[in-house]
């Protein structure tokens, strides 16, 4: 439809606004299947499909949402043609600010210039693949009128939300909260769609950590109790588990798990905004580098506040049957039996794995997501879910491998009041302790569960993600 309609209807419309009405007539014709004279909302998302491949799954709903005004069921011609007025003096201003030299065209180095003050760095054979994408008479440059007709039927409204798609959406949080939050737009924070985005983000979290539950419970147990002279293997592990407290010991620890996701979530996210604040200066935009120190402030922030229910998660995992009898009744013992300091047990190896998890993360799924694009890209420049889904979760398993050694320390830390010798090793004591005792691969004891729940969580997630926000009219 696209090259059809670049082809025949806007060519010959775009002088005056008679003719300008005539093509929108014509386009909506097109879209309304059924002739009803409304365009519904099944219509709309199959007009896209045929129009473009490089539109979101929201898209339509977007469009939709912004062109009914008096909410029924569909579109009719005015409020139709109103919407494309209305999108394209926004389009207009978005070709404005790309192009800076006013010289009608916009080029590689403004497609460059223009997302590097956005803070997304990216090479000039990626900007190549973005102004592919929009051409349509092969110059590698785009005027207006190919701008005008490639975001026709586009929803976004500015620069930043063309360019979302190359965000990592960390909204979604499966069990290591220690990744750069999400970012909110100014439209998103006055429509109310930021704490929508919350809300589902939360609930696809606890149900994707419920769902890989007893590979977390697991893993805790091997890092504990799995040494050299006694190796915990996995179907052993679940045997041992199953026979000491039968099937609802699996999930021991899950709740404080699950608790813990709204005030870690809200206080990251609220610390990320503000250490963005101090590092920008004059109201600029921050880069890349900015946004990475304030997402792994925001994650110290975060879990310096409520790191406590990290070591009652370990303790109510690492517990036996009947030994606590809820999250208050485990913290009631462990305060009354070893005081407040052993709430912040193995605070130091959780801290110092903050800044090299998220930066692996950060790096390795950015590396992966630029890679593809720079080789497998052809028409569009959006990668698409299944793309994206493979980059985060190989991105989240490097940073896991190579920050597992603290998470180890930090799990040792916090279970050793449960040893019979009583006494409190040191950090540096216990990595000595550790590799004399066990070898190098001590340190990895548990790391096995903990790359298999990996892959099932951020696809548990992400479909858990989709229907919440669904239910929540979240578009």
């Amino acid at each position: 439809m696209l090259r059809w309609l670049r082809g025949f209807v806007l060519p010959t419309v775009a002088c005056q606004e008679d003719e300008d009405s005539f093509g929108y007539k014509i386009l909506f014709q097109n879209l309304d299947r059924d002739g009803d004279g409304l365009v519904d909302i099944v219509e709309l998302q199959e007009g896209l499909r045929n129009w473009s491949s490089s539109f979101g799954v929201n898209s339509g709903a977007e469009i939709f949402k912004a062109g009914n005004t008096n909410d029924d069921s569909g579109l009719d011609f005015g409020e139709f043609m109103q919407y494309l007025k209305d999108h394209e003096k926004k389009m207009r201003l978005a070709f404005n600010s790309l192009d800076k030299n006013n010289d009608g065209i916009i080029e590689t180095s403004e497609i460059i210039a223009a997302l590097k003050s956005l803070g997304m760095h990216i090479s000039e054979a990626q900007a190549k693949k973005i102004l592919q994408s929009i051409d349509g008479d092969g110059t590698l440059t785009v005027d207006w009128d190919e701008w005008k007709y490639y975001f026709l039927l586009h929803p976004a409204t500015n620069i930043d939300e063309i360019a979302r798609f190359w965000k990592h959406s960390t909204i979604i949080d499966i069990g290591e909260s220690i990744s750069i939050p999400d970012e909110f737009t100014e439209e998103e924070k006055r429509s109310g769609d930021w704490w929508r985005r919350l809300v589902a983000g939360g609930i696809a979290g606890a149900v994707a950590r419920t769902c890989t539950a007893p590979f977390d419970r697991l893993k805790v147990i091997m890092q504990v109790h799995s040494t050299k002279s006694r190796r915990m293997r996995l179907i052993g592990g679940f045997e041992q588990m199953l026979k000491e407290g039968g099937i609802r010991c699996l999930w021991r620890g899950n709740g404080v798990n699950i608790f813990k996701i709204a005030p870690e979530t809200a206080l990251k996210i609220g610390a990320y905004e503000q250490y963005k604040k101090w590092l920008s200066f004059d109201g600029a935009k921050i880069g890349i580098i900015e946004r990475f120190i304030s997402g792994s402030l925001a994650g110290a922030t975060a879990q310096t506040c409520i790191y406590p229910m990290e070591v009652l998660k370990t303790r109510l995992a690492l517990g036996k049957t009947g030994q606590y009898s809820g999250i208050i009744d485990c913290g009631k013992k462990l305060l009354k039996q070893e005081g407040v300091r052993t709430f912040f047990k193995g605070y130091s190896p959780n801290l110092l794995g903050i800044l090299p998890y998220a930066g692996i993360d950060f790096a390795v799924y950015e590396l992966l997501k630029n890679y593809w694009l720079e080789h497998h890209a052809t028409e569009s420049v959006d990668p698409g879910i299944m793309i994206l889904l493979g980059c985060s979760t190989l991105s989240h398993t490097f940073a896991q491998i190579a920050t597992f050694p603290l998470n180890l320390i930090r799990t040792r830390m916090q279970a050793q009041a449960l040893e019979e010798k009583g006494t409190t090793t040191s950090m540096i004591h216990l990595v000595q302790e550790i590799y004399y005792n066990e070898g190098k691969r001590g340190f990895f004891r548990g790391l096995t569960p903990n790359i298999i729940k990996l892959l099932p969580a951020v696809v548990i997630s992400c479909v858990a993600y989709e229907i919440v926000r669904q239910h929540l009219e979240l578009i």
